[in-house]
């Protein structure tokens, strides 16, 4: 996953847009999150998640499955 080179490339979603996307609880995207294993940006008190980083989670769970 390469770095783009102009920040308005990214689409950051919201935690309740990653679980609606993924089919999961947004407890189960905390937990993702807060294990690293999928990376977001903290706004205030809230998270965002790059939507190249959803993707790339999701690829490496059906690599695996």
């Amino acid at each position: 996953m390469g770095v783009p080179a102009d920040l308005s490339d990214v689409r950051f979603l919201t935690v309740a847009e990653v679980a609606d996307m993924m089919r999961v609880s947004k407890m189960t995207v905390y937990r993702l999150v807060h294990s690293g294993e999928l990376p977001a940006i903290r706004f205030g008190r809230s998270f965002r998640v790059p939507e190249s980083a959803v993707a790339a989670v999701v690829e490496r769970r059906v690599d695996t499955a």
